[in-house]
């Protein structure tokens, strides 16, 4: 299976500027699947409920999706894509799933970070498994990273891979995700966007990039560069991600005594 990221700077504001970057940058991607940053279409930070408002789309109606189904629909492959979701009820911080046949679903943020409180409703989507035959996919976003029972949530749910569109500006937290996936024996695909945001005087953000794809065991396939833009695809075996022997008598998940943990 191919998997991999496309690690770019997004112009805040410009949804359309930002969607003709991904078409025509994927038009030329031989991938099974993608994941591209978190709120890739809108940029990153915002000023005020209003702009939120006006830069948010509904989901499945919305442009943004229906254009990534159509790209999809052409190359063949799937996409998790960040992107803020406007419902009757509020903004969410989202990722949607889409592939050849449509769009398939959607992961709400679960745990926002910073200012993100001020914009968006905390999600509601739960952690979400799809089985896309070739793989069993889970998401994450961004912020999720810190919390280890998210990912252990979906890996207990039979992910193999997971998904992790990302606006990363700490430095240690693409080391993280080794963690995830060793904890876990599953793929993670993070991808982060890079370039700078400074806006109406606020602190300037700078992304760090560092795109990754880690494997069950913690190695690294691959790791993009902090300015770097561009794609890169690797090939995995998803089915090394159903095996949670750590040796022999030793299995990951039937080793776990959940009556020990006391989460609350």
């Amino acid at each position: 299976m191919k998997v991999g990221v496309f690690q770019f700077a997004p112009i805040f504001g410009n949804v359309q500027a930002n969607l003709q970057k991904i078409e025509e940058t994927l038009a030329h991607a031989e991938a099974d699947l993608l994941v591209l940053p978190e709120l890739c279409t809108t940029g990153y930070q915002f000023i005020s409920s209003h702009e939120v408002q006006a830069l948010a789309e509904p989901v499945p109606e919305g442009e943004s999706v229906q254009r990534l189904c159509a790209l999809c629909k052409r190359k063949g492959f799937y996409l998790v894509c960040g992107m803020a979701e406007k419902t009757k009820e509020g903004i969410y911080n989202s990722a949607v799933l889409v592939g050849p046949d449509g769009w398939l679903g959607t992961y709400r943020k679960t745990h926002l970070f910073f200012e993100e409180k001020l914009w968006f409703v905390h999600g509601n989507s739960g952690f979400k498994v799809w089985d896309l035959g070739m793989a069993r996919i889970g998401i994450l976003i961004c912020f999720d990273w810190a919390f280890p029972e998210a990912a252990r949530t979906l890996a207990l749910q039979g992910a193999d891979i997971l998904c992790h569109p990302t606006n990363l500006v700490l430095p240690y937290c693409p080391d993280a995700m080794i963690t995830r996936s060793i904890e876990n024996r599953v793929y993670s695909i993070t991808c982060n966007r890079v370039g700078e945001e400074k806006r109406n005087g606020k602190p300037k953000l700078n992304f760090i990039g560092k795109s990754e794809v880690v494997g069950v065991k913690g190695e690294i396939y691959f790791r993009m560069g902090s300015h770097e833009e561009g794609v890169r695809i690797v090939e995995i075996d998803p089915l090394q991600a159903r095996d949670k022997q750590i040796i022999q008598g030793n299995d990951l998940f039937q080793d776990r005594r959940p009556e020990m943990y006391h989460l609350n």
